[in-house]
């Protein structure tokens, strides 16, 4: 009889660690999903490279197609962002191809093309 409570107790003590160790791994898991889930951070920079260079060059003072010398800017971000949105003289309005958070972030990025 003592042998089998033994033998009971050390079968109990390996079942709850293999479920301790299953539980870590499900944790370790969910916060991975969390990490992938969560919102990234938007990179001006390279939607400025994938939209803007054609333009404006890459640093900023191209000015192909009459486009603004950004190094010389003067506008604030609001400005800049209200340009990037609706378009000014030739160029074109981006509100169709990039949401507000987009436009936020080249407007930002644009600044630090300043000279």
């Amino acid at each position: 009889m003592k042998k089998l409570i033994v033998a009971i107790a050390i079968l109990t003590l390996i079942w709850a660690c293999s479920n301790s160790e299953a539980n870590n791994k499900g944790s370790e898991a969910s916060s991975e999903t969390a990490a992938a889930n969560a919102p990234k951070e938007i990179d001006g920079e390279k939607i400025y490279r994938q939209n803007c260079v054609i333009c404006h060059g890459l640093y900023g003072d191209m000015g192909a197609s009459g486009a603004f010398n950004l190094t010389t800017s003067e506008l604030t971000v609001e400005e800049r962002i209200q340009v990037i949105t609706n378009g000014r003289n030739a160029m074109t309005s981006f509100k169709a191809l990039l949401n507000e958070e987009k436009i936020k972030a080249v407007a930002e990025y644009t600044l630090e093309l300043k000279k």
